[in-house]
């Protein structure tokens, strides 16, 4: 495991600035507005060679711990106990705050190495702040420009004692593999877990994790970044598998997102479907199965991801038999270009169903990432032709030469043959549903694509 660095700060001084420099993406949400941050984000940082894990967190406020400033000051207080070091970021151009001088006092209470990041240092503006920021009692303050790149080097020299070994030797991080030699997906297994807002996401993570790593309430919109955690699940076989959980942001219609933050938030989920091989798609029993419910897992099945749909808060469903057809039913028909999507229920509260949940994903991820010998694939190719041929529009034959797979995660395939373009989508979507039954590829995301070889004597005619 890389080291791990923490960024900690009062709300608007540029924690996740730095952050999305450190990791080299803009994956943080960053804005003028106070608090966007609520959740600590992971992602690794190369600073210069340097490699370690860094962590973005809320901005610290001295607030209630009932209150969601509390719960989020709480989820930064945990972050800093297993950290090598803290980055205490303020903001030279503001000055020191009576909250920067509360946050110096508890840091220097603590075990963690801090190092004093003065950043928005560059122009004359700043030089008073960070003369200012030695009455903090942490040391030198590094003057640094998160938004420009500027005073990296000297961060760097400062963060090098706490990542290296004894020998000076940098902790590289290990290399992700993704298929054993027999094909099978191996590495991190990325889950996302998506959802309208209140299905209980952050719940449902916090109980797989048996910790409150995710900040939880009834306020709806709590989680805002997607948020990546790191994670073992032990199956019936007490065998330990690797799994990255991602956590994301409620996505509501896109007629009731306003707020600019909100947009920003969505956005930000639809990337984390993107970097995931297997979805889970929320639903809440109470409220069952909604149109935007539909669209999250039509664009998941679109952007090529595996999908679930899990029903939490079963154990406060009622008629939970009737419940779970009418969403079966609905799932069939609005999701009809696949069948059969694997359809769970689970309780956040308890934790029933989250083991059957965890087998499910890593069985779809390697459906998902399976890959058909050639052979067996032509073979069930002509027999397919064969059992139903194509159309003959206009009287001429469209030809079929043969199959091909292209690629996997998600499965894509290739058909050769003359005029392709005369082929009927309907004959088209039986390929699609063959492929699907007869080679063992479920409910998963198939592409096919039709590719006509180009005649070498076109180019002589005229």
């Amino acid at each position: 495991m890389l080291p791990e660095i923490v960024i900690i700060g009062r709300p608007n001084v540029g924690k996740s600035t730095l952050f999305n420099r450190l990791v080299g993406k803009k994956i943080a949400l960053v804005d003028d507005q106070p608090g966007v941050t609520r959740d600590r984000r992971m992602g690794e940082a190369d600073l210069l060679g340097l490699k370690f894990q860094i962590i973005d967190t809320a901005g610290y406020e001295d607030e209630d711990a009932q209150t969601l400033p509390g719960r989020m000051r709480v989820q930064t207080e945990e972050a800093i106990k297993d950290a090598r070091a803290a980055l205490f970021v303020v903001d030279a151009r503001a000055g020191i705050t009576p909250l920067d001088s509360e946050i110096a006092r508890w840091l220097r209470s603590s075990e963690t190495p801090v190092i004093l990041v003065a950043n928005k240092a560059e122009g004359r503006a700043a030089e008073s702040g960070i003369l200012e920021s030695y009455q903090l009692g942490l040391g030198d303050p590094i003057g640094l420009s998160a938004e420009h790149g500027e005073g990296l080097s000297d961060l760097f020299q400062a963060l090098r004692p706490h990542i290296e070994d004894e020998d000076g030797n940098a902790f590289d991080p290990p290399e992700e593999l993704f298929e054993d030699e027999d094909g099978n997906p191996i590495g991190p297994l990325k889950l996302a877990i998506v959802g309208r807002p209140n299905a209980g996401k952050s719940t449902l993570i916090n109980k797989i994790l048996g910790e409150n790593r995710l900040i939880t309430g009834p306020e709806a919109g709590i989680t805002r970044d997607s948020i990546s955690i790191g994670w073992q699940w032990e199956d019936s076989n007490e065998v330990l598998h690797d799994v990255r959980l991602i956590d994301t942001a409620g996505m509501r219609k896109r007629a009731k997102v306003q707020e600019k933050l909100e947009k920003m938030s969505v956005a930000d989920a639809k990337r984390a479907i993107d970097f995931a091989e297997v979805v889970v798609l929320l639903l809440d029993a109470t409220k069952g199965l909604e149109l935007q419910d539909l669209k999250i897992a039509d664009q998941t099945l679109q952007e090529g991801r595996a999908l679930m749909i899990v029903v939490n808060k079963w154990d406060v469903a009622e008629d939970a038999s009737y419940l779970f057809n009418g969403i079966r039913a609905a799932l069939d028909e609005g999701l009809a270009q696949v069948k059969g999507v694997p359809l769970l229920t689970v309780s956040a509260v308890t934790g029933k169903g989250i083991d059957t949940m965890m087998t499910t994903a890593f069985e779809v991820r390697k459906t998902w990432s399976k890959r058909v010998p050639t052979g067996i694939l032509n073979r069930w190719f002509e027999r397919a032709v064969e059992d139903n041929p194509p159309p003959a529009p206009g009287g001429k034959r469209i030809k079929l030469r043969y199959i091909t797979q292209a690629k996997t995660r998600p499965p894509g395939f290739a058909i050769f043959g003359t005029r392709l373009d005369k082929l009927p989508e309907s004959y088209r979507r039986y390929l699609i549903n063959g492929l699907r039954r007869d080679l063992g590829f479920g409910a998963v995301p198939v592409r096919l694509n039709l590719r006509t070889a180009k005649n070498p004597f076109d180019d002589k005619k005229a």
